[in-house]
C-alpha cells in the first residue's frame, strides 16, 4: 500500500492510502488529523486528478518506512 501526504496548513496533517489500483484511478482511505482530532473516509479519485496532484506537488509520496508499524 502507497500513502501520499497531502499539502495542508500548519497544524494539519492529511494523508492518502490507495487502497486498490483501476484502469479508471484509484479506491482511497482520506485521513485527516487535525488537534488530536481523526477523520478518515474512503473515496475514489480518477487516474487523471491523482496524476495532476503528484505532478503539482499536491500530494507526495511517503517513503514505506515512515509509515509502517513494527
Amino acid at each position: 500500500m502507497k500513502r501520499y501526504t497531502i499539502r495542508s496548513r500548519p497544524g494539519r496533517s492529511e494523508y492518502v492510502d490507495i487502497l486498490k489500483e483501476t484502469d479508471e484511478g484509484y479506491a482511497i482511505r482520506l485521513t485527516k488529523v487535525s488537534e488530536g482530532y481523526e477523520k478518515i473516509q474512503e473515496d475514489f479519485i480518477d487516474r487523471h486528478l491523482f496524476d495532476l496532484c503528484v505532478k503539482t506537488g499536491y500530494l507526495s509520496e511517503l517513503a514505506a518506512a515512515a509509515f509502517s508499524v513494527a
